[in-house]
């Protein structure tokens, strides 16, 4: 318990709102949780199932926007590709729930997927042994981002591959995966993907309960993820991530090597969207290569922009409002949300380039500049 203490109070010193904001993430989750399992549905009070899993998706995405912050805020290297590590920890634990189904699937093949019985396979894929088991899958939901990442790290720093032509490679990465997994001949349900998931350790998916555990244990992992970057974005490896981006050439030329600094962060933060993507598929109940898309992780960076990058609480911030008006607006105009979505990133450059976060920063920090000139006046 000390030792928990510590690292909060190591959170509060890096950043003083960070203590408040995961006392009011933990907070609120658990208000919400209570309102859905301890209060009759006809209470005002009561939060449905449904929003229980809209929260626990909105959670996710806050824990993918802050991978993307880390790595664009904190190293300055925008990734368009992080929707690939995303997705890839969300095959992960798509293979090890459909591997739960069992016979109980539509062809009732105790060993083989439903879509590898309608393609005729005999057999299951090497890649599919051990999925079964959730700590397996649970480990290759962070180490398959993991590799990937540092070893396209390590040949684009390497080699000095930075700006748009970086952005341009990952969004390649991503597109190529999207190409690739649409294949019914790569054993991932093609463009169907993974979906009609039954269970989850033995717990019903489809139970209150589960929707409401996973939503706590979703929220518990971005409050611990958030404080452990904040400890290590404030220690002496942030600040030389920091001389990284603001002058990569000056911080090589002192004796740092500098693609070491980026490699490490890059995998870093593949790793955190891999969790978050892994967390995302038994709440939203499918993972396809849909999730691949470009356009997705394009959406990613919005919501960093909209936030405040640099920041780590924008990016959460901006991922839960822009995606909660994503909700709203598709059921009002669902053909206008993508021009909504390009309107709200062109004023956001031109007008609030540090994001909502840095717009209330400059707000209180001309209140306290005006209360000190009247009270020495």
């Amino acid at each position: 318990m000390t030792k928990l203490l510590d690292w909060f109070s190591a959170g509060r010193t890096s950043g003083k709102y960070t203590l408040p904001f995961v006392v009011i993430l933990l907070g609120m989750t658990v208000l919400a949780s209570a309102a859905n399992l301890l209060l009759p549905q006809d209470s005002v009070f009561h939060v449905s199932t449904y929003s229980i899993t809209l929260l626990g998706k909105y959670l996710c995405y806050a824990m993918l926007a802050l991978a993307v912050d880390i790595i664009w805020g904190y190293c300055g290297i925008l990734s368009l590709g992080h929707g690939a590590f995303f997705a890839l920890g969300g095959y992960a634990m798509g293979m090890y729930l459909m591997r739960q189904i069992g016979d109980r699937g539509v062809y009732g093949n105790p060993l083989l997927p439903d879509f590898m019985v309608f393609l005729d396979w005999k057999e299951l894929p090497w890649f599919w042994l051990g999925m079964d088991q959730f700590w397996f899958a649970m480990l290759m939901a962070v180490i398959v981002p993991c590799l990937l990442a540092f070893v396209f790290g390590w040949l684009a720093f390497r080699s000095r591959v930075t700006g748009v032509y970086l952005s341009i490679m990952t969004q390649a990465l991503t597109y190529a995966l999207l190409l690739a997994f649409f294949r019914n001949e790569m054993g991932f349900g093609g463009n169907n993907g993974l979906t009609d998931f039954k269970e989850i350790l033995g717990f019903d998916l489809q139970a209150d309960a589960t929707r409401v555990s996973l939503f706590l244990i979703t929220a518990i992992l971005l409050a611990g993820v958030f404080v452990l970057s904040q400890r290590i974005l404030s220690s002496r490896l942030g600040k030389v991530t920091l001389a990284v981006r603001d002058a990569e050439a000056r911080t090589r030329f002192i004796g740092y090597r500098t693609e070491r600094y980026k490699v490490w962060l890059f995998v870093y933060s593949a790793v955190i969207a891999g969790i978050a993507g892994a967390l995302y598929v038994p709440q939203v109940g499918i993972i396809n290569p849909g999730e691949f898309s470009p356009i997705n992780s394009i959406e990613i960076v919005i919501w960093v922009a909209v936030g405040g990058r640099g920041t780590l609480i924008g990016a959460i911030i901006g991922a839960l409002l822009v995606n909660y008006a994503k909700t709203r607006f598709t059921a009002i105009m669902p053909d206008g949300w993508l021009f909504a979505l390009g309107a709200m990133f062109v004023l956001v450059t031109l007008y609030l380039p540090k994001g909502l976060v840095g717009l209330y920063g400059q707000l209180t920090s001309k209140r306290g500049a005006k209360a000190k000139q009247e009270a020495t006046s």
